[in-house]
């Protein structure tokens, strides 16, 4: 007989018959009763009896995230091992003051808390209040880490219930600074740290993490974070950060995210000679060295999750961002969020801008500043998506982009010297040094900035986007805020109210001539949790640009038009969970259209069911 006052937090496995078969299901400490007994309900409830797939296509639901508001009743086969002081230093389980009288007593809670039960919503407010008091940015992401690590639940509704409040804290533009000290501000791992001394380990490194079920992997190696650059190991805040917005914003439960930082040294001088730098002091690897530790590592990725798991590249300096991803995507389930998901958010903000002002897309003139990831990312998902719109082949489509690196514009007499990434949009024109002399020389009716450098849409340039345009679309798209190619303010003003303008880190709303503008801000968050909800529900084994054209239709499509004569072109924030489920639904209809999705048969009712599989932070009630 298996005590009731165990006070351990690991899970009880049980073996339950199913099927006639037996069928070994992880099932939480308490879970619901399924009206009768246990054995192959409690299986079906964990998602893996009989073949069927659980909630997010394919993984069970090892900890009832996705039933989290139904009672979770204890029964013989289901014993209650997590109680007391162990019970409260648990985030996943934790409800803090919100444990009932029943609870206290049945869990063995009784004088760990003060005596006043609040409700959740009471809790929220109380953080929210306290969160407003903090004047630095950072103080606020410190305060919100620290409760992910001490109340799981509360944490994602905080971040659902706020999201355009703590957006910017827990990931752009905060995410930035909390990378630059996260040396001096590290608690505890969130995720795994794999460095080059772990070569031949990594497959025995990722059993070292205690989940079993991934669904979603966010690595990193920290070389261009953001556009603050070399941070090597400390880049670990944005995987830690992705992956929060995963579950807040696209529903997938956080016990299927895994954050991953690949350490292999930093070329930041400051780092190597910082004394809290938690990283190799070491010069970056490189060449066989590097590309051998990242093969290990996706071989074993594979090996231990399965061929289902989305791994998704996140900051990688250019030279190997599409090296990684021209190698991995026919393989894995790969995706790099830099190159891919800002071309798809950026192409969603030109579709709804368009509507707005008016015109096709392949009638449009584009000139980047910035030819690196981002800027030929977003370039080549234009050029597909007009291409599908006219039917001319994407060679043709191509003519239309227009790029200026550090050298000038690129054009065809640059041929031999570019980088192969940069090839395809070296066209026929004289040699261009400046980005306003390219401006005169293009006549764009888009300009975008994807350079990493601050600043450099001056007035004069937009002054010359202003008389070339009746509505010119302005895009300073670079992170974080310091190194945006323009303010909002300065967009407005120095285009004299036409420009239709979006930013990659958010601006606040700008009033001119009396006339307030709301400037969009073109974030990854919008595309990449759908994007990955609908790969996963549908069982997805690759990422296609179908894909990527589908998600970035389906984020223009919930564009307000009422919103567009406030220069507004993208969805709120506040509908982020409807807009994913979206989002999802349309990157699924792909999969399945293509062949590529594994989950099967296809649902009749794609959205319905990918908010049906999303995660919900409420708390559940214990007994």
């Amino acid at each position: 007989m298996i005590s009731l006052r165990r006070r351990s937090c690991h899970l009880l496995r049980l073996v339950l018959s199913c099927g006639g078969g037996r069928t070994s299901c992880a099932l939480p400490e308490s879970t619901a009763d399924m009206g009768g007994g246990g054995g192959p309900a409690a299986a079906a409830a964990a998602g893996c009896c009989n073949g069927k797939a659980g909630p997010g296509g394919g993984t069970g639901d090892v900890y009832g995230e996705d039933r989290a508001t139904e009672d979770q009743l204890i029964t013989p086969w289901a014993v209650s091992v997590a109680s007391g002081y162990n019970l409260l230093r648990d985030p996943r389980h934790n409800k803090g003051s919100a444990f009932s009288e029943k609870e206290r007593d049945a869990h063995y809670l009784r004088g760990l808390l003060p005596p006043a039960i609040l409700s959740q919503e009471l809790q929220e407010k109380r953080i929210m209040h306290t969160l407003r008091q903090y004047k630095v940015p950072l103080q606020r992401y410190m305060a919100l880490m620290d409760l992910q690590e001490r109340n799981e639940k509360l944490f994602y509704k905080l971040l659902i219930d706020n999201v355009e409040e703590l957006l910017p804290v827990v990931y752009t533009p905060t995410v930035g600074e909390a990378c630059q000290k996260y040396g001096s501000i590290f608690r505890r791992p969130q995720g795994l740290f794999i460095s080059l001394k772990d070569k031949g380990k990594i497959l025995e490194i990722l059993k070292n993490w205690p989940e079993r079920n991934i669904q979603v992997i966010v690595v990193t190696d920290g070389e261009r974070i953001l556009g603050l650059g070399d941070l090597g190991c400390q880049g670990m805040g944005i995987p830690v950060g992705k992956l929060s917005l995963y579950t807040a914003l696209g529903g997938l439960r956080p016990s299927a995210c895994l954050p991953i930082t690949i350490d292999v040294g930093t070329n930041n001088e400051e780092l190597l000679k910082d004394e809290f730098y938690i990283g190799l002091r070491q010069k970056r690897a490189t060449g066989q060295e590097y590309a051998e530790l990242l093969d290990e590592f996706m071989n074993a990725v594979k090996q231990n999750y399965g061929e289902k798991v989305l791994v998704q590249f996140e900051d990688f300096g250019n030279h190997n961002a599409f090296e990684l991803l021209t190698k991995y995507r026919h393989t894995h389930l790969a995706f790099n969020d830099d190159i891919q998901g800002t071309a798809s958010v950026v192409l969603a903000g030109l579709i709804s801008a368009l509507r707005a002002v008016g015109g096709k897309l392949a009638e449009q003139k584009f000139l980047f500043l910035g030819a690196g990831e981002a800027g030929t990312g977003i370039a080549e998902l234009i050029a597909l998506e007009m291409s599908k719109q006219t039917k001319a082949p994407v060679e043709e489509t191509r003519k239309k982009i227009w790029l200026v690196d550090s050298k000038g514009l690129i054009v065809r007499s640059r041929l031999e010297s570019l980088q192969h990434f940069k090839k395809p949009w070296a066209h026929e024109h004289e040699p261009v040094k400046t980005l306003l002399d390219s401006v005169k020389a293009i006549k764009p009716t888009v300009l975008i900035g994807s350079s990493g450098v601050g600043k450099t849409f001056t007035k004069e340039v937009l002054e010359a986007m202003a008389s070339l345009n009746e509505k010119p679309i302005i895009l300073a798209l670079s992170n974080p805020t310091s190194q945006s190619e323009c303010t909002a303010e300065e967009a407005y003003t120095w285009t004299k109210g036409k420009a239709i303008f979006a930013s990659g880190s958010p601006f606040d709303p700008v009033n001119y001539n009396g006339k307030t503008y709301v400037p969009g801000q073109a974030n990854n968050a919008y595309i990449f949790p759908g994007l990955g909800l609908g790969l996963i529900i549908s069982g997805a084994i690759r990422v296609n640009d179908g894909m990527l054209l589908a998600a970035s239709e389906a984020l223009a499509s919930q564009a307000i038009p009422g919103n567009f004569e406030k220069g507004l072109i993208y969805p709120p924030f506040s509908n982020i969970r409807k807009i994913s489920a979206h989002i999802a639904a349309s990157v699924a209809a792909k999969a399945y259209e293509l062949g590529l999705a594994s989950h099967l048969p296809r649902p009749k009712d794609l959205v319905k069911y990918a908010e049906s599989c999303m995660y919900s932070p409420v708390y559940r009630n214990y007994r």
